[in-house]
């Protein structure tokens, strides 16, 4: 197992409860592939650099994990079908 570094971007327009559940659901697709999240920040909205499908802004969040690269595979896969997710970014985490 890897030590991985997770940063996806909610679309600014959820309401608090939907925002956590759209959050926890997305951990769930980690717990569900045996991925543990060992420290979620949740940075909040933020401005972008440039338009991102027609928004100026998300809610941004980063996630440690431990994940083999098949759970992160799933993830990603799904992540890509979320419409709540504005982007996301899956890095080797060299701590």
């Amino acid at each position: 197992m890897g030590k991985y570094e997770i940063m996806y971007i909610l679309v600014p327009t959820l309401e608090d409860e939907a925002r956590k559940n759209e959050i926890a659901k997305l951990h769930g697709i980690l717990a569900e592939q045996k991925c543990q999240v060992k420290d979620v920040k949740e940075w909040g909205l933020r401005d972008f650099a440039y338009p991102m499908k027609k928004l100026n802004k998300g809610y941004y969040v980063v996630i440690k994990v431990t994940a083999e690269p098949a759970g992160l595979n799933e993830f990603s896969r799904l992540a890509k079908l979320d419409n709540n997710v504005v982007r996301f970014l899956i890095t080797v985490d060299q701590d």
